[in-house]
């Protein structure tokens, strides 16, 4: 199997961020790291893709203009989709870090953001969590 075909099979991580350097760059890191990486401008864009049935991770900036990332995590929890979730903001209070987590965000990371950290979060958001005996 060649590596086009890895990609093509491999999760697909959307990346919903209206900062554009931020979505270019980490968009560029997740397919660097074998990932599908997919990029919207705003929680709108993403919501109307084709690519919303496919995602298995969610990478989703919590201040953005007309729906924030908390309104995007609670309109797809109200339709029953449950994406995990990984928020990168760079200015959250702690009350909605905890309404982010509380509804289920799978991770809350605060920009910047190393790289490592932001693949094992998105990752550990895929793999789900673990069952240990």
């Amino acid at each position: 199997m060649n590596a086009k075909n890895k990609i093509t099979e491999a999760p697909v991580v959307s990346i919903v961020d209206d900062d554009v350097s931020v979505r270019r760059s980490t968009q560029r890191l997740l397919r660097c790291s074998g990932l599908r990486a997919e990029a919207f401008a705003s929680a709108e864009e993403f919501l109307q893709s084709e690519i919303l049935e496919q995602t298995a991770c969610l990478v989703l900036d919590l201040s953005m203009p007309v729906m924030n990332g908390l309104e995007l995590q609670r309109c797809l929890v109200d339709t029953g989709r449950l994406i995990p979730t990984v928020f990168l903001s760079a200015r959250a209070s702690e009350e909605e870090e905890r309404r982010a987590l509380q509804a289920g965000a799978a991770s809350f990371l605060r920009k910047p953001v190393s790289k490592e950290v932001l693949l094992h979060a998105i990752r550990a958001a895929i793999d789900g969590p673990t069952n240990e005996s």
